[in-house]
């Protein structure tokens, strides 16, 4: 079985030999990986839906020797008992509802030491929300599929903190370990906010005006953060 290019940079932040909860675990194509290379002991996969859940089932059972597969239905980390992981992936949905499912049942969250999140939408939000409330980012990785790109964020228990709020946007560990496709990502970004530009342009209210502003005050952050990484390059 081959992992798509995020999926598989996910998976290759698990640490070896740990317990991983895959939380809304979709196909379940990430647990059977790490069980069949031997990077996870064990992993309790759970989803939301029972459907879902049938469909890994099926998938699981398919596939030979692989028992260290706990299935679970549920809603967040509420299958899953304090201190019965040391890692959690939540992947592929919003930032905001990684941030909701970190924070619903805190006595859980704190007994996890690694954090893999892959946040579809809402990154600055959730990159925000674990640096105020004690995670430390180790890493980061971008994934491109088609024409989109993911953000996947490892972290743990700690405390950081980022000097610019540009860094909430584009993750400060991916200007710094200059990933390969940081460059093409923020230039995406520019981008769109570029096209928003255009539409405002028109636009007489104040609202619209503060929204200009802001936004052309963004593209020259990012525009400062390529500079950065073009610097970093030649040192």
């Amino acid at each position: 079985m081959n992992l798509s290019d995020r999926l598989k940079k996910i998976a290759n932040f698990v640490p070896k030999n740990t317990i991983v909860g895959d939380i809304g675990t979709d196909h379940g194509y990430i647990p059977v990986y790490l069980i069949k290379n031997g990077i996870s002991k064990k992993v309790i996969s759970t989803d939301i839906s029972q459907n879902s859940l049938n469909k890994i089932v099926d998938y699981v059972n398919s596939i030979e020797g692989i028992k260290e597969i706990d299935i679970r239905l549920g809603d967040g980390l509420e299958p899953i008992k304090p201190f019965e992981i040391d890692t959690v992936i939540i992947a592929g949905m919003g930032g905001l509802l990684i941030r909701d499912i970190l924070d619903k049942d805190k006595k859980k969250s704190d007994s996890i030491t690694y954090f893999i999140l892959q946040p579809n939408v809402a990154s600055r939000e959730l990159r925000k929300y674990l640096y105020e409330n004690n995670f430390e980012i180790i890493d980061e990785s971008l994934a491109k599929e088609k024409d989109r790109f993911y953000e996947i964020i490892y972290a743990k228990k700690g405390k950081d903190f980022v000097i610019k709020d540009i860094y909430y946007e584009v993750g400060k560990k991916l200007v710094l370990n200059k990933d390969p496709l940081v460059e093409e990502f923020i230039n995406y970004k520019i981008e769109k906010i570029q096209n928003i530009l255009k539409e405002l342009e028109n636009q007489d209210s104040n609202k619209a005006k503060e929204r200009y502003e802001e936004l052309s005050k963004k593209i020259l952050e990012l525009k400062e953060v390529l500079v950065k990484i073009e610097s970093n390059r030649h040192n």
